[in-house]
């Protein structure tokens, strides 16, 4: 009898001992791996000019571990550098490990997260991982940091800083080219004695002294230098028409009184109604009395000088206006606040409000 007893308390205790073992293996720690690519450190420059759905990074990481079998929902998430991911930018969800970016979602991830176009800055990039609809149990990666040197493809811009504003960068009126990486620059200015041209920083949106200018070579002939030059100058206060080419050196003004033509106006298609400049919008504009008119064969234009060299119409009806674009229709007859804003360069727009 006590060798049965001994016995039984022996496969007791064997059983106890296994079930121990069993228990210490089948249950670990929640944990989540490292992120396998990229590296910290690896830098990535993106170009403009490449098929933008080009992959630009493969994020890939090791397989998040839970105690209970479960797939694993994983967000890759960016930030700016040193931020803590206080804003993280949400990169895309899987349950597999690995995600790609494309040129274009890439650059606006790093623009969003406040990186500056053309100038390399970091992003950390971190993996979190979560289970069920309600991505409990959520753990995060350690973080990598990258460098990013992102683009823009909005239209380069010049300042024009000179006595009709203070001289101040900030606030000068732009000129912009008529496509990225183009240097012929464009807009409408108000003019009154002398000015230069002033290029952004690195960034492309910040004017201040010390930037590039450029001056005129000291002829007026529309000769642009960088070096030893002087002040370009207008002895007619205007509202001008002035083009700059930075890279052929060149600039030109021409000034630009404009008025509002067509049978919607009381003088018809014979003559036009002078728009009056306000300074303080940069809009020029007039109350006037306009009667019904359907476009594209009827209705009003908008155009310089008494002449139809330089006219602006509104091709497609969308309120954006374009060189020789067709008539703008005059929906009711009425008395109108007709507002013709050429400030943001090469996107002009105008407006008619009912009075």
């Amino acid at each position: 009898m006590k060798t049965i007893f001994k016995l039984s308390l022996l496969a007791l205790t064997l059983l106890s001992f296994s079930c121990s073992e069993d228990d210490q293996f089948q249950v670990s720690e929640d944990s989540i791996g490292g992120i396998l690519t990229p590296s910290t450190g690896d830098s990535f420059v993106l170009n403009p000019f490449e098929v933008q759905t080009n992959t630009a990074m493969t994020i890939s990481w090791e397989d998040a571990i839970y105690s209970v079998p479960t797939q694993a929902n994983y967000t890759v998430e960016v930030a700016q550098s040193g931020t803590n991911f206080e804003n993280a930018i949400v990169v895309g969800n899987t349950i597999e490990n690995a995600l790609t970016v494309n040129i274009s979602n890439l650059n606006n991830y790093a623009i969003l997260a406040g990186l500056f176009p053309f100038v390399e800055g970091q992003l950390d990039i971190r993996v979190k991982s979560a289970i069920g609809d309600e991505a409990v149990l959520p753990q995060y990666s350690d973080a990598i940091t990258v460098s990013i040197t992102p683009f823009t493809t909005d239209l380069p811009k010049l300042s024009v800083p000179g006595n009709h504003q203070g001289w101040d960068p900030p606030t000068a009126p732009l000129l912009a080219s008529s496509a990225f990486g183009e240097t012929d620059y464009e807009g409408y200015v108000w003019l009154d004695g002398e000015y230069k041209f002033l290029a952004p920083d690195e960034t492309g949106v910040v004017f201040e002294w010390g930037n590039t200018d450029w001056g005129d070579d000291g002829n007026f002939n529309g000769v642009l230098v960088e070096t030893d030059e002087v002040n370009c100058t207008e002895s007619t206060a205007g509202y001008y028409l002035v083009k700059a080419n930075t890279d052929e050196l060149t600039y030109s003004t021409e000034i630009m009184n404009w008025g509002i033509i067509g049978n919607a106006t009381p003088t018809g298609w014979d003559s036009d109604t002078d728009l009056i400049y306000d300074p303080a919008t940069r809009t020029l504009s007039i109350t006037l009395d306009l009667t019904a008119q359907e476009a594209p064969d009827n209705g009003i234009k908008f155009r310089a000088n008494d002449d139809w060299g330089v006219n602006l119409g509104d091709t497609g009806a969308d309120g954006t206006m374009e060189y020789s674009g067709d008539n703008i229709g005059i929906p009711v007859s009425g008395n109108y606040t007709i507002v013709l804003d050429l400030s943001n360069p090469r996107e002009y727009t105008y407006s008619l409000t009912l009075n």
